[in-house]
């Protein structure tokens, strides 16, 4: 089956920069790119998008918590009609850009603490598909398998795409470990080889060595803000090619 690699791009802020997106462009096949509550702002959002649809890649739009200061990784008390409004706003808001370089936002996918809460919390993951419904129902939802936000999609008829990661462990129960955990973040040789596992068996070693734990993934993430992140990708996309996985697109 072909498989889909993205990277969360656009993470700037001002004249502060994280990762090469250019770079990034040139490998991922999907970009979800921030939409100004974790992190970028109008100006990275247009110029994102433009490299994105100069490079044929999809555009997603990265939606998190207000939080620019904690970069969306702290969870926040959020009531779920304000949630909604907000993540319509955020998807709204990268669209406009995404359409003025000449293309449109495909999909949605939440960003750090938002991705973990949704994914536990059904009122939470609700509240992203009421906004998807309300904006575009043609979007998906990029997500993790198995969650309250797979279910909240099949729910409201919104097409549901899964996600695995092939730069981060997972524990036992299948979800990712915590990044202060030893050994959470992986080395462009082990993230590549568990893209690999991930493509051809749909499963993942745990890090704690104590087995494997099932991963069901159309589209493989490769975060793009470590200083490693785009040797990285190439080496994940090139792996991926010598063992017969096609990676395009989904959808």
């Amino acid at each position: 089956m072909p498989l889909d690699l993205n990277s969360d791009l656009g993470e700037g802020f001002g004249p502060w920069t994280m990762g090469d997106d250019a770079a990034m462009l040139d490998i991922v096949t999907s970009a979800n790119i921030a939409c100004g509550f974790h992190a970028g702002d109008p100006s990275i959002m247009r110029r994102t998008c433009a490299l994105a649809v100069e490079k044929g890649v999809r555009i997603g739009a990265h939606v998190g918590y207000r939080d620019l200061a904690g970069f969306g990784r702290r969870e926040i008390a959020v009531a779920p009609d304000e949630l909604r409004d907000e993540v319509l706003h955020q998807i709204g808001g990268l669209d406009a850009f995404a359409k003025s370089a000449g293309d449109r936002v495909r999909y949605v996918k939440p960003h750090g603490a938002l991705y973990h809460s949704a994914a536990r919390e059904r009122q939470l993951a609700d509240a992203v598909l009421a906004a998807i419904l309300e904006y575009d129902p043609r979007l998906g939802l990029l997500g993790p398998a198995g969650t309250q936000l797979e279910w909240a999609a099949q729910e409201a008829g919104i097409r549901f795409v899964s996600e695995g990661f092939a730069d981060r462990a997972y524990t036992p129960t299948g979800t990712l470990a915590a990044r202060g955990m030893a050994g959470a973040v992986l080395q462009p040789n082990e993230a590549a080889a568990q893209a690999v596992s991930i493509a051809i068996s749909g499963t993942v070693r745990t890090v704690d060595g104590s087995g494997e734990v099932a991963v069901r993934a159309a589209s493989i993430c490769v975060h793009g803000d470590s200083p490693a992140a785009v040797d990285m990708a190439r080496l994940i996309r090139s792996t991926l090619d010598k063992v017969g996985v096609s990676v395009q697109p989904f959808g």
